[in-house]
């Protein structure tokens, strides 16, 4: 048990204080949690020290399933929402694109450090690319978004569900279970497994909104010595990027019945937000594009990425694509 003289609540003068992280238990997860231990650890000057809290959550039980069949987003967060209300933890470490639209009451994101490679992976003992894989190759995802753009670049491959974090996605490649499977470059770059993948182009393939961020959250009435130090590790172009794909999702009501990506580029005076909505079975996309200055406000951040959703559900004809049912 943690002792509470060295909580940040509580802190002794000249002592190093205990910052108590929550995090799922996933390899992947535990990496990013402690990447944030070790940053508050230099960002406080040695004053904050990180303890993981690791937690198994509802969706890391899901090996077969879908998470639209499940719940959704929610279930990657909701046993760590709960404990940081409770006071079990002082924070959590989330990745971006696992974050439901809107956090709880009285929680806030008080830190996004700098944004890993965004990109899709490709993985395939076979093909080192889509293009390369036979007609009827069966293509391992759980993900609407990464199946409904697979379909657009090649209609004729095979969709099976596939989950499990990246040992065993590798296993059910190596079982033959799928052709190939996708995982994002950031999880596997932070895990030092980027040689395993071949990058695909965002041109080809959007990425998740919030894909490659790491977003920190913690109660709005939270430790300030914690607050502080979170606030210098805080990346202003990843919460620029973080402020607008978010707000690009919310305005969709994004969630993983509907296949939706998006993305902020860097176009050196000015920001350049994309976003993109697919029909189920790949052969519509609604695509839109809008910028604002480097400058911008979180607040006018937020307002692009609401603008191009605006745009995105009319050329849609007002309803977008959403999958119901059980897959």
């Amino acid at each position: 048990m943690t002792d509470p003289r060295r909580s940040p609540d509580n802190a002794v003068p000249g002592d190093q204080q205990t910052v108590r992280i929550g995090t799922r238990g996933s390899p992947l997860a535990l990496v990013q949690a402690r990447q944030i231990a070790a940053s508050l650890e230099v960002s406080s000057g040695g004053a904050l020290r990180g303890e993981i809290v690791p937690f198994t959550t509802s969706g890391d039980q899901l090996t077969t399933e879908r998470l639209i069949n499940a719940g959704g987003k929610g279930l990657f967060t909701r046993e760590l929402d709960a404990a940081l209300d409770r006071g079990d933890v002082d924070i959590n470490v989330h990745s971006l694109k696992d974050v439901p639209v809107v956090l709880p009451d009285g929680q806030i994101f008080a830190a996004y450090p700098e944004r890993e490679d965004p990109r899709e992976g490709f993985l395939s003992p076979r093909a080192t690319r889509l293009s390369d894989l036979s007609e009827g190759a069966k293509v391992g995802t759980a993900s609407l978004r990464r199946e409904s753009q697979t379909l657009a670049l090649r209609p004729d491959v095979e969709i099976v569900t596939f989950r499990g974090n990246v040992a065993t996605r590798m296993r059910k490649l190596e079982e033959g279970l799928a052709d190939a499977t996708y995982l994002a470059m950031a999880g596997l770059t932070r895990l030092g497994l980027a040689h395993l993948a071949t990058p695909i182009p965002m041109e080809d393939m959007l990425p998740s909104a919030g894909q490659g961020i790491i977003g920190v959250v913690m109660r709005e009435d939270g430790p300030a010595q914690v607050r502080e130090a979170l606030g210098l590790i805080d990346h202003d172009a990843t919460r620029a990027a973080a402020t607008a794909e978010r707000a690009f999702l919310g305005a969709l009501d994004g969630s993983c019945r509907t296949p939706i990506a998006a993305h902020l580029f860097d176009r050196g005076e000015e920001w350049q937000l994309i976003g993109e909505v697919l029909s189920l079975d790949g052969q519509q996309r609604w695509r839109s594009e809008g910028t604002c200055r480097k400058a911008a406000s979180e607040t006018q951040l937020a307002a692009l990425g609401r603008a191009i959703a605006a745009e995105i559900r009319a050329a849609a004809g007002g309803t977008l694509p959403a999958f119901v049912g059980d897959w």
